[in-house]
């Protein structure tokens, strides 16, 4: 097969000199800061940082492990170092509405030292009234001001006594209430001396008993007003001292927050409360201590002490710059806050305390980083979300409340407004997903930061790469790269790229290999990795998830799964297909047949009839009946029925990278000439015949390559694959060693035609002006085939038809 254009080995990987790296371990390069081949992604992430117009929140594209929600938090953290540092925010007692909580907003650290200043006079005032109102004055003036109640009382209770002994009845004071008894001869008379009064003395008694408990009546009304204006009274005394020991107080408090009117308003409200609530400051703690139901009580009314805290909602005193904040396992409550209840004489209570801040809160004038799959996954996270992207504003509910799911009351906090940058971070398919299904995505996240999962193999790259390598062996503590280990960490690059002129930016992979390479450094003794480490650390992994793999070989050497690898057979052929077990991605190969004979059923595939085939593969084999139909049927009619399948396979076939295969395998059949079963094909094909480039070409020759090595390499072995595929190359050593040796070789093609003379060994041959092919190639005898089927189906019958007439 000399003639054959075959691969030379400098073509099946990338070459690098070792010379380009030009140290002696990765220790002496600068660690990189800036990530690796993210240009577009850069640009992106700076514009969308630096734009502060609404709507102009940030969607992370990109698949696994590009380093895209490091970069965003290291990015962010940088810019955000540079920006104010957010306001602080308070929520405090409503004294006109205790329902909805008020919100205050206070500078930086302000906050903290308002609820600091809250809780000193706090303090203040229950010690300024247990000393004012516990003093002698004070008790003078009460004791005062009873002593004049308690002298007009008995005055009153005094006249209306004699007024009724006047009358001839004698009054009666008990704890159930006041009664009369008539006077008779200066003796009061008892029930059966009064049953002895004749009538008309019985109606004179009565009529006086009626006048004097009118006037009891009017005894008792003045009484009350007396008592009432004597508490009206006690309490101008206890406003005029309680303002004397907490004015005083408070307007410094006012004073020193003159600045913030909504702190100045609070003040006055607090003022008012207090004064009409004062009988909270008289010896509360020993009231408490009596009684200690009593401080419970006070405590779940919002009283002493609580009804005057300051909830710290968001304190940012010791925040450097604008947050930044990742939730990596978010709820509804983290996320958006909630109002926390506990339990207290059997009931659930809660209070403005009671209200805790959630992410989104303390990203407040920042950054906000959540990874989308989550977010999405939360229920009523994403609509929350929205709304507060929308309204710039947040409001803390639980979802009892939002969604009606409880009819019970609660607290109703005042909203918070909200500035701050969202920035989720994603892949394309989640993307694609919410710009179809949601109208609203577009217009809250208009900036795409897309994360390319590859960058060029080149030389600068190639530094860089190095560089990252330096920088992750420092921050990891871990031994240096020498120049051939960051080669091998290149080649390995390269094949996770798929492309020997890409190197991945999968890093996660990457920084792997490292570690594992350090392990086997250390077990060895070295004092660097150098490329063995980095090769045992490859193999290593390999080995740990290769068991499918391995278990395929075996029935494939032992002839379980029969697949030949030497002499030619007629209409069979080996076809290459990939296996993706999650952690490992290895070749197979497979054994494809066809089966032609005249008929009118074109080309039959076998996995679609039993519905074993995808989508693609139908459709790659439905290419073929175009691709003999343009080729063979311009002057006759296509009398064909070709049977195709992958032999010994149970699963579902997918792709069109055999379609060239199974094209080659029905041409065999039709010309009758065998195909050589130790090159084996990967590459799909069009209508034109031209070959198309596939997937996984790497571990598709490797995995023919390894079954050819068991049975022993004569030299004839070898893989056909579409001449573009020949840049996604990045072999095995073993491989290249063996096609430098001319014990293995790879043929990249460009049409059908090319392939045919490998694996047949004549020329596919020309066609002809009048519609025939080149005499002794595959097309001829293709040809005859077909145009004698054809013949056979037009005569069919004929000859016994004239007979019999």
């Amino acid at each position: 097969m000399d003639r054959f254009t075959t691969l030379k080995p400098e073509q099946l990987k990338n070459n690098w000199p070792l010379s380009i790296l030009n140290f002696n371990t990765t220790e002496e390069l600068n660690p990189i800061c800036d990530i690796i081949g993210q240009d577009r992604a850069i640009r992106a992430m700076e514009f969308g940082t630096r734009i502060g117009a609404q709507g102009y929140n940030i969607f992370i594209t990109g698949l696994s492990g590009t380093g895209k929600t490091t970069y965003a938090k290291e990015y962010v953290a940088s810019i955000a170092a540079n920006r104010p540092v957010p306001d602080d925010w308070c929520y405090v007692y409503n004294f006109d509405n205790p329902g909805q909580p008020l919100a205050i907003r206070l500078p930086s650290k302000k906050g903290k030292g308002f609820a600091d200043d809250m809780r000193e006079l706090l303090e203040d005032i229950k010690t300024e009234c247990l000393k004012v109102f516990g003093g002698r004055e004070y008790e003078n003036e009460k004791t005062m001001l009873f002593k004049e109640t308690q002298e007009i009382r008995t005055r009153l209770f005094a006249e209306f006594n004699e007024n009724a002994q006047q009358q001839g009845f004698q009054v009666n004071v008990t704890n159930s209430g006041m009664y009369f008894t008539p006077i008779i001869n200066n003796k009061a008379l008892d029930e059966n001396e009064y049953n002895a009064l004749d009538d008309e003395t019985k109606k004179a008694v009565n009529e006086g008993m009626t006048q004097i408990q009118l006037k009891a009546v009017e005894l008792t009304r003045r009484i009350k007003e007396l008592e009432k204006e004597s508490r009206h009274k006690a309490k101008e005394i206890d406003n005029r001292i309680g303002l004397f020991a907490v004015g005083l107080h408070i307007d410094d408090m006012k004073k020193k927050y003159v600045g913030f009117p909504q702190v100045v308003n609070y003040f006055n409200s607090l003022m008012k409360d207090v004064l009409h609530n004062i009988e909270d400051f008289k010896d509360t703690e020993h009231g408490e201590e009596q009684n200690p139901l009593l401080g419970i009580l006070k405590k779940e009314r919002g009283s002493v002490p609580s009804r005057y805290m300051v909830n710290l909602f968001v304190d940012n005193s010791e925040t450097k710059g604008a947050p930044v904040k990742i939730e990596y396992n978010p709820t509804y409550q983290t996320l958006f806050g909630q109002i926390e209840y506990e339990s207290k004489l059997g009931a659930m209570v809660t209070d403005f305390t009671m209200i805790k801040s959630g992410s989104i809160h303390l990203a407040n004038g920042g950054y906000m980083i959540l990874q989308a799959k989550d977010i999405l996954t939360v229920p009523f996270a994403w609509e929350s979300l929205k709304k507060i992207i929308k309204t710039k504003s947040i409001s803390i509910e639980s979802l009892r409340d939002q969604f009606g799911l409880f009819g019970i009351s609660g607290l109703k906090p005042e909203p918070i407004p909200i500035d701050v940058k969202i920035i989720l971070v994603g892949n394309d398919y989640l993307f694609s997903l919410l710009s179809w299904l949601d109208e609203d995505f577009s217009r809250l996240f208009r900036v795409k930061v897309d994360f390319d999962d590859e960058m060029e193999a080149s030389a600068e790259n190639l530094i860089k790469l190095a560089q990252f390598i330096s920088g992750f062996c420092k921050r990891e503590n871990i031994r240096h790269c020498t120049p051939d280990a960051v080669l091998s960490i290149a080649d390995y690059s390269c094949r996770l790229s798929g492309s020997k002129e890409k190197f991945s930016t999968r890093f996660n992979q990457i920084v792997e290999v490292l570690l594992e390479a350090d392990s086997w450094a250390e077990m060895n003794g070295g004092k660097n990795v150098c490329a063995r480490e980095v090769l045992i650390a490859l193999n290593e992994k390999e080995y740990r998830s290769n068991e499918l793999d391995r278990k395929l070989m075996e029935h494939l050497k032992d002839g379980t799964i029969m697949l030949d690898t030497k002499g030619g057979v007629v209409g069979q052929i080996n076809g290459l297909s990939i296996i993706n077990t999650g952690d490992f991605v290895f070749g197979k190969p497979s054994r494809i047949t066809a089966t032609t004979y005249m008929g009118r059923s074109g080309i039959v595939n076998i996995e679609r009839e039993l519905h074993m085939s995808g989508a693609f593969h139908s459709k790659g084999v439905m290419i073929l009946s175009a691709y003999i139909g343009e080729r063979y049927a311009q002057e006759i009619p296509l009398a064909l029925t070709a049977n195709i399948t992958f032999e010994q396979t149970y699963s579902t076939v997918d792709g069109d990278s055999a379609s060239s295969t199974e094209l080659y395998a029905i041409l065999s059949s039709l010309a009758k000439l065998p195909i050589n079963q130790g090159v084996a094909v990967t590459g799909s094909v069009n209508q034109k015949g031209e070959i198309q480039p596939v997937g996984g070409v790497t571990q598709k020759i490797e995995g023919f390559f390894s079954l050819c090595k068991a049975r022993g390499l004569t030299g004839d072995q070898g893989v056909i694959i579409p001449h573009q595929n020949v840049k996604n190359l990045v072999l095995k050593d073993e491989i290249i060693d063996a096609v430098r040796e001319k014990k293995f070789s790879i043929y990249p093609v460009r049409t059908v035609d090319e392939g045919l003379e490998i694996l047949m060994g004549i020329p596919a041959g020309i066609k002809l002006q009048d519609g025939h092919f080149e005499k002794d190639t595959v097309h001829e005898k293709v040809y005859n085939r077909l145009r004698q089927y054809a013949l056979f189906m037009v005569n069919f019958g004929k000859e016994g038809d004239d007979k019999e007439k």
